[in-house]
C-alpha cells in the first residue's frame, strides 16, 4: 500500500509563516491604520540604499511621492483586499528607483511586495502584453476538449516565457498529480502521462496554489532574506505570508527542483468550482526572471483555462446526470405498475444495472435473494448483508477495493471488487447491492511514491526522492469507481424506494 506520506507529515508545515523572502524583491509591512513600517526584509539597504534602523517605525509617506501616498491611502482606506499593483519612487542620495508594489491588506496591515522595475525586463507596452493575453485567448478558447485546452495552454505558456518545459498537472481525488500535457526542450527528461504523489505538492502547498495566481522561483540557490523584526510588532507572532509571491521556498522544495535538474520553475493555478483542479508548472534549467507584466499575463490566462476546463467538465457532468435522470425516471414508473417493485427493478427497458452502472445487481430482502448478472454466491450475500446491518449505513455505499474494508471481500475480487449499496430497509436486511469486478490497473509513477520522502537518522530532518524515472505499480483488487453523478441519482433513486416501501407496508397494515 502506497505510504500516505501528504496526511502523515508533509501536510502540516506551516509554510506561510516561513518569515523569509526571496532575494528578487523586498517585503514592507506596514501598519494600516497609520502606514508606518513595522517589519521590512532586510535586503531593504541593498535595494533602496536605507538601513533597517532608518525604515522602521517611520511612515512610508517619508520615502515616497506624496502623491503616491495618497492613492496608497485611498485604495486601502477603502477597505480593498485585492492584490493592487502600484508604482513607487524611492530618492536616496540623489538617485532615483522606480519600483512595482504589489500590496494587499492582512487582518491589521498592508503587506507590500516591492520588485525594482529594471528597464531591461519591462520594455513591453500595453499593446505587447494585451496581444499575448489575446492570443493565448484565442487558441485556449478553441479547445474541444480538456485533453486539448491542456496541450494548447502548455503549448502558449512555453511560447510567451521561453521555459525549458512547460506541464499541465492534474490532480485525482486522492491529490496524486498526473501529467496531462508537456511540451520541452530537446535534452529535456519526458514526465507525459506520469503520476506523481500527493506529498510532491502537500496539502498546505496546494491550499496556498488555491489562493494565489502563480508562484514563481527564479533561482534556486538564492539566499533567503529574513524579516526583522522576527515577530511582527502588531500581531506578535510571524507574519502570515500566505499570499505573497515573495514568500520563501522550503529546503526540502529547493532540494526537489535540484533533484529534477531545474534551476528556476514557476507554477500557477487551474481552479474549478473553487477547488484547486491542477497546475501549470513551468522549468528551466538556468536562472529565469519573469517580469510582472508577464505574470500578469498568465494569471489572466490560468483564469481562462480555468473557465474553459470548468465549462467542458460541466457539460459533460450535465449530459451524463441528464442521461441517468432519464433511467432513473423510466424505472420509476416502472416500479409503481408492479405489484412487487423488485419486478420494475430488474425487468424491462431500463433495470437497475442501467442505474447503477454494472451488469451485476442484487435485490435481497431477508431469505428473497434476487439476482441480474454474475454475483457472489447467496451464502457470502447473506455475510455482506450482515456486515452491513453492522456497518448501520442510512445513506448509498460505495467503495472500489471491497477486500480492503471487508476481510472476506479478498475471496469475490473477480467479481466483486468494487461494490454499491442502498439501503431500502436494513433493519430488516433489505439492500440492492451493485457490484464491479477486479480491473486490474498498471500505473506509471514519476519514481518510488514510497520513497517519496527520505529521513535522516534523527526522523525530523528529510529529503525528496532523487529519482523520476517511471516507477511501475500493479494495482489489483480495484474496480473502476462510481462517479459523482451516478452517486447522486443513486441516493436519489433509493430515498424513491425507500418512499415506496413504506406506502407498501402502510397499505399492508
Amino acid at each position: 500500500m502506497q505510504k500516505n506520506f501528504d496526511a502523515a507529515f508533509c501536510g502540516s508545515l506551516p509554510l506561510n509563516f516561513i518569515n523569509q523572502v526571496q532575494p528578487y524583491g523586498m517585503l514592507v509591512v506596514l501598519q494600516k491604520s497609520n502606514l508606518q513600517v513595522v517589519q521590512v526584509s532586510q535586503n531593504v539597504e541593498q535595494m533602496l540604499g536605507i538601513t533597517v534602523d532608518e525604515i522602521l517605525g517611520r511612515s512610508f509617506s517619508d520615502f515616497i511621492t506624496a502623491e503616491q501616498f495618497q492613492k496608497l491611502q485611498e485604495l486601502f482606506g477603502s477597505g480593498t483586499t485585492e492584490k493592487i499593483p502600484l508604482t513607487f519612487t524611492f530618492e536616496r542620495s540623489r538617485k532615483t528607483k522606480q519600483f512595482l508594489g504589489i500590496s494587499h491588506a492582512a487582518e491589521d496591515m498592508l503587506i507590500m511586495e516591492l520588485e525594482e522595475i529594471r528597464s531591461e525586463v519591462n520594455d513591453s507596452s500595453f499593446l505587447d502584453v494585451y496581444q499575448e493575453l489575446k492570443q493565448g485567448m484565442a487558441v485556449i478558447n478553441n479547445a474541444k476538449s480538456v485533453e486539448e485546452v491542456c496541450q494548447a495552454t502548455a503549448e502558449e505558456f512555453r511560447r510567451i516565457a521561453g521555459f525549458d518545459k512547460v506541464m499541465v498537472y492534474g490532480f485525482d481525488e486522492q491529490w496524486n498529480g498526473t501529467v496531462l500535457a508537456e511540451v520541452k526542450a530537446e535534452g529535456m527528461e519526458t514526465y507525459m502521462g506520469l503520476r506523481f504523489p500527493a506529498s510532491d505538492i502537500p496539502k498546505q502547498a496546494r491550499e496556498l496554489y488555491r489562493r494565489n495566481a502563480y508562484r514563481q522561483i527564479p533561482n534556486r540557490e538564492y539566499p533567503p532574506v529574513k524579516l526583522v523584526p522576527v515577530i511582527n510588532p502588531v500581531t506578535e507572532s510571524f507574519t502570515d505570508l500566505a499570499y505573497c509571491n515573495l514568500r520563501s521556498v522550503p529546503a526540502v522544495h529547493l532540494e526537489y527542483l535540484k533533484n529534477m535538474g531545474v534551476m528556476a520553475s514557476m507554477s500557477i493555478r487551474i481552479v474549478k468550482d473553487g477547488q484547486l483542479w491542477g497546475l501549470i508548472a513551468c522549468h528551466h534549467r538556468f536562472p529565469k526572471f519573469l517580469n510582472y507584466e508577464v505574470c500578469s499575463v498568465f494569471e489572466l490566462l490560468s483564469g481562462i483555462v480555468s473557465q474553459k476546463i470548468s465549462m467542458l467538465e460541466n457539460e459533460k457532468e450535465l449530459s451524463y446526470t441528464t442521461y441517468l435522470k432519464g433511467v432513473q425516471s423510466a424505472l420509476v414508473e416502472q416500479v409503481y405498475q408492479q405489484d412487487e417493485y423488485v419486478k420494475g427493478l430488474l425487468n424491462g427497458d431500463n433495470t437497475i444495472a442501467d442505474l447503477l452502472q454494472t451488469e451485476n445487481v442484487v435485490f435481497i430482502d431477508g431469505e428473497k435473494i434476487v439476482t441480474k448478472g454474475d454475483v457472489p454466491p447467496r451464502s457470502v450475500l447473506e455475510e455482506i448483508v450482515m456486515w452491513l446491518q453492522g456497518l448501520d449505513i442510512k445513506t448509498v455505499y460505495h467503495t472500489t477495493n471491497l477486500s480492503e474494508v471487508y476481510d472476506a471481500g479478498s475471496q469475490i475480487t473477480g467479481i466483486a471488487s468494487g461494490m454499491i449499496v442502498l439501503p431500502i430497509n436494513p433493519g430488516r436486511g433489505c439492500y440492492i447491492l451493485g457490484f464491479r469486478p477486479e480491473v486490474i490497473q498498471i500505473v506509471d509513477w514519476g519514481g518510488n511514491p514510497n520513497e517519496a520522502i527520505h529521513f535522516e537518522e534523527d526522523r525530523k530532518n528529510y529529503h525528496p526522492r532523487n529519482s523520476f524515472g517511471i516507477w511501475k505499480e500493479t494495482v489489483k483488487n480495484t474496480s473502476l469507481p462510481w462517479t459523482k453523478e451516478e452517486i447522486s441519482v443513486a441516493e436519489s433513486f433509493r430515498n424513491v424506494l425507500v418512499e415506496f416501501s413504506l406506502k407498501k407496508l402502510s397499505a399492508l397494515s
